[in-house]
């Protein structure tokens, strides 16, 4: 039975779905998702045998949602994961499982916190170990300086892309999820210019009756409500503190996760080989944690846990009671 939690979390309170007892797995989503992304995940993971707990991340769903961008920066947020774990499990180390934007937070909440975190798993976006400079440098590098359209970017002025995303959630979860996902037919979706906007050129479906079978019009129907209740204002936020993410993690430089990890990415995913600069991401992976196990899905989209929920299930809970079984 799912329980759903206010977690006062040390700066902020926090809506979390909780289930199960034992050993806290702690679930952490990106954009633009909310604890829901982990529904195919929290039953399995409690009737293993542990406590599994989704969180609304700042700024989404159920959760506190500050205005002003530093509030979203990547030390803030590590901040409550690191406070959500004290509160739910004050006396063991927890496990930790995150997507997307969910990823490099769980990575760098075991990096930057190694006493609390005994072991990590991210899904999509593998771990390429400190930063060596601001990721906002890199894709005007490699996008804007040469008048190409780079979704971050674009999400960089305030105001901008939450006009776009509010105008219509459910058609802009829908739009995002399905171009991004495993199911969309082959195509080069993102290249425009500098000056487009984000649903520009992006394929659709009908809804509900042209939907991929993971994501269903209840599911789009969820994401909605919260959406229109929540705003994309804390959500963007997100985007918009590379800089500082950038300076805080210096104080870790030439330092690696030593902790036991699990990478679970797809092979039709753009975050997976870091929008085309690594072709083997486990391997990649490695020099920064090398206790990494790592799995990339045929077929699979960016959805990784929602669009193959039996693949995902299977491995985390392979890896979880070998955790649990010292091996």
């Amino acid at each position: 039975m799912v329980e759903m939690r206010r977690i006062d979390a040390g700066e902020l309170t926090l809506r979390a779905a909780v289930a199960g007892t034992g050993p806290l797995v702690l679930m952490v989503h990106g954009f633009p998702e909310s604890w829901y992304s982990w529904r195919h995940q929290i039953g399995p993971v409690a009737d293993a045998g542990f406590t599994a707990c989704a969180i609304d991340v700042r700024g989404y769903g159920g959760s506190d949602k500050p205005q002003e961008v530093s509030a979203y920066a990547m030390e803030r947020i590590v901040g409550d994961v690191v406070g959500v774990a004290r509160a739910l499990s004050p006396d063991a180390p927890a496990i930790l499982v995150g997507h997307d934007w969910g990823a490099p937070i769980v990575w760098n909440s075991a990096l930057t916190h190694p006493e609390q975190f005994r072991a990590v798993a991210g899904m999509s976006v593998p771990f390429a170990g400190v930063p060596e400079r601001p990721f906002t440098e890199v894709f005007r590098e490699h996008f804007t300086s040469k008048g190409r359209f780079f979704y971050q970017e674009y999400f960089q002025e305030p105001g901008v892309a939450e006009a776009e995303a509010e105008a219509d959630p459910r058609a802009f979860v829908r739009r995002m999820m399905y171009s991004i996902s495993g199911d969309v037919p082959s195509g080069d979706y993102w290249s425009k210019p500098a000056g487009a906007t984000f649903l520009e050129g992006l394929p659709d479906v009908d809804d509900p009756d042209g939907l991929p079978a993971w994501l269903t019009d209840e599911d789009l129907s969820f994401y909605e409500a919260e959406f229109r209740q929540s705003g994309f204002r804390g959500p963007l936020n997100r985007y918009r503190n590379h800089e500082a993410d950038y300076a805080w993690l210096q104080g870790w430089k030439g330092k690696r996760i030593e902790q036991p990890a699990l990478f679970i990415g797809g092979d039709r995913d753009p975050a997976t080989g870091l929008f085309g600069a690594v072709s083997d991401p486990v391997a990649m992976m490695r020099m920064f944690a090398p206790k990494v196990e790592g799995h990339v899905l045929e077929g699979c989209g960016h959805w990784t846990q929602q669009e193959r929920p039996r693949q995902v299930n299977a491995l985390l809970l392979d890896w979880l009671n070998r955790l649990e079984a010292g091996n």
